[in-house]
């Protein structure tokens, strides 16, 4: 099927080829990227993009000796395929299967591991650092691209990488995209840099003045090398910023010209000091669908790839957040919202459309997104800043320190929380309960489902102190009690909406706890003498109803539905049940707790989190502070990393699916 791919196991190969066989090449590897991703779900567009880039890296250069490091690492799966895992694909992002990052752990070439942004210059530095103290010789490549130059840790590295002028290339894969369009001073800057026509002509007219000369002839090769060098000195005013730092810079390239890319690369290879090299690609080069739209086909489900991505019916649970942050926007004029750089993931798009001088995308910037946030607080308005719950991690001292200590009213909507999936360990959200929980000021909340989560969008508009809403990527879904068969018995159900409940206040969702009160009232009436019998049977309900295991089954967010699941099929009819919607991390609402645990036996705590330092824990915190006679069994995420996989398959894994938790609350209450 495949001319060329088929004979492609290491990066020997590509060196064996010519350059009419690599371009070829790249033909087939879009095919067969299209059509495998298509089965698979993954990272698309960004590495359709990069297809001549990773072979002409792979040309010039030796890896595993030579180090390539990928930043964000979403566009190494060309590097995957040429380094002998081709044959895996079918497994992409599957549990147990190849990884849809670089694994140091899955071949000795993914050199570092990477799934967030902004990380390859300063890894790359710090292992062309160790080679020089080791007397090593090899090169040292860090790609960094897809939005990654805008974070702030990858200029921080540029300027250590100039002071230190360490040898090492940096390639700078510029796509004038992340997920969704680049923003900030920077990456105008370097598109700039692209426009620059006079710069483009200059370069156009050297290389056929050179190829006018039989000197030329000789070494146009070379001067085709050196003339984005000459560039570099000639439009200070565009490049200055780089050679500044003390690196060479050169570009900009063709990303898809492979004799330009490997002339350069060699060119590079044997020029001492720290390199530059601003490579142009196509996000989603080669594929129509993917060219027209990449932001569609950055990060795709299953699709039919003759016909292109369609949208389903469902509405994700990120679309519900922007659209309601944006009718809330529409009557209160001092609402901003804020992304770093993923409009489209958080749903601010939508945002965007209706109050675009309101919406700020600041690039991949969580630091600095925060602490922006606190300054449009500190000066009047509401700003909502929208964050992966991984990637709130990188703003996590600008949280403490310029939000928290202050008390600054900034909500954060904290997506993606919980395991997420096929992304695995570096973007599963399975830290936040325990990271915000040990901060003073500030109010977590975790709806139950899409309905309380609107609900609590809008009543953080009236909170005026730092607010953090967290819940789970997805299609929105919803808490129906007729699913269940647990609600066609008699109980008590209280439903506390969010605008009218204290904070702190948790939220009885069922209780059919028999109190010892009641079995007196029901069984003998103390205005009535009662007879021996009488009395020996109220005194045996008594003794069957102690008997009985009461259990308070407490959980927060969206834990909430495979808790009830599972309390649904458990048959043993001596287990009473009170289940509780927490909402909130912090604070509690401590005396409301200790009334629903009274002559509680058993307390089991179900969260979407670490098991240490969540919500648990501070459950576990009140039993012990007071003294009350009842076991606890936490259940969460165990600590440690989660691969990646299908999430139904990893809460399975880690013992959080409904049929577990099920068998776990019996065994723990036998």
């Amino acid at each position: 099927m495949y001319r060329y791919l088929s004979g492609v196991n290491s990066p020997q190969d590509i060196k064996k080829m010519n350059k009419m066989q690599m371009i070829e090449l790249s033909k087939e590897i879009r095919k067969f990227l299209v059509k495998k991703v298509s089965a698979t779900g993954g990272h698309l567009a960004s590495n359709l993009g990069v297809v001549e880039l990773t072979l002409a890296l792979h040309k010039v250069f030796d890896s595993p000796t030579d180090k390539i490091i990928w930043d964000v690492g979403h566009q190494a799966y060309v590097h995957k395929i040429i380094t002998g895992r081709k044959e895996q694909f079918d497994t992409l992002r599957q549990f147990k299967g190849l990884s849809g990052f670089p694994k140091e752990s899955e071949s000795e070439h993914d050199i570092f591991d990477t799934g967030h942004s902004s990380t390859s210059i300063s890894a790359g530095l710090g292992i062309a650092v160790a080679r020089d103290i080791n007397k090593e010789k090899f090169n040292v490549i860090s790609v960094i691209g897809d939005g990654a130059i805008t974070g702030g840790m990858a200029i921080e590295a540029l300027n250590n990488l100039g002071f230190l002028k360490k040898n090492m290339i940096v390639v700078f894969n510029d796509n004038e995209m992340s997920i969704d369009k680049n923003t900030g001073a920077f990456s105008t800057y370097m598109s700039k840099i692209i426009r620059n026509s006079e710069t483009l002509i200059f370069k156009d007219n050297v290389d056929k003045i050179m190829n006018l000369t039989q000197v030329g002839e000789i070494i146009s090769k070379k001067a085709n090398r050196l003339t984005d060098s000459i560039i570099s000195s000639f439009s200070p005013e565009q490049c200055g910023f780089i050679d500044a730092l003390g690196i060479k810079y050169i570009g900009p390239l063709d990303g898809h010209n492979l004799d330009e890319l490997i002339d350069i690369f060699e060119y590079a290879k044997h020029v001492d000091g720290p390199k530059f090299i601003h490579v142009k690609t196509i996000k989603g080069k080669g594929y129509k669908f993917a060219e027209k739209c990449p932001e569609n086909y950055h990060g795709v489900g299953k699709f039919d790839y003759k016909e292109g991505v369609k949208h389903s019916g469902s509405r994700s649970i990120s679309s519900i957040v922007g659209t309601t942050l944006s009718e809330m926007a529409s009557y209160n004029d001092k609402i901003v919202a804020i992304t770093a750089a993923m409009p489209t993931g958080t749903g601010l798009n939508i945002f965007e459309k209706f109050h675009p001088d309101r919406y700020f995308d600041v690039g991949i910037t969580e630091q600095h997104a925060t602490t922006f946030s606190a300054g449009l607080a500190k000066a009047g308005m509401k700003p909502y800043f929208a964050v992966y719950s991984t990637f709130l991690q990188r703003g996590y001292d600008q949280l403490i320190h310029d939000v928290c200590i202050t008390k600054k009213a900034v909500t954060f909507l904290v997506d993606r929380a919980g395991l997420v999936g096929n992304d695995g360990e570096t973007h599963h959200g399975q830290f936040d309960l325990s990271y915000m929980n040990i901060i003073p000021n500030l109010i977590v909340m975790a709806p139950k489902d899409t309905d309380e989560m609107v609900e609590m969008i809008k009543y953080s508009e009236r909170c005026d102190y730092p607010l953090s809403i967290r819940y789970p990527r997805g299609t929105e879904y919803y808490f129906d009690k007729s699913e269940y068969n647990l609600f066609k018995k008699e109980h008590s159900f209280e439903n506390t909406p969010i605008d009218t409940y204290n904070i702190g206040n948790p939220e009885v969702i069922f209780d059919n706890i028999t109190k010892k009160e009641n079995l007196e009232k029901d069984n003998c009436n103390p205005e009535i003498k009662c007879s021996k019998k009488e009395i020996e049977d109220v005194k045996n309900i008594h003794n069957d109803d102690f008997r009985r295991k009461k259990i308070a089954v407490i959980t927060i967010g969206n834990m909430l539905l495979p808790a009830i699941k599972a309390i649904d099929n458990i048959k043993d009819e001596s287990f009473e049940y009170r289940i509780i919607n927490s909402r909130y991390l912090k604070p509690l609402n401590i005396e409301k707790y200790l009334e629903l645990l009274d002559g509680i036996n058993y307390v089991v705590t179900i969260e979407d989190n670490v098991v240490t330092g969540g919500f648990g824990s501070n459950i576990e915190k009140i039993i012990a502070q007071n003294n009350l006679k009842t076991k606890l069994e936490i259940i969460g995420i165990p600590d440690a990393f989660i691969e990646h996989g299908d999430t139904e398959i990893l809460m399975d894994k880690i013992g959080m699916s409904p049929e577990i938790i099920k068998e776990r609350i019996i065994e723990f209450c036998r």
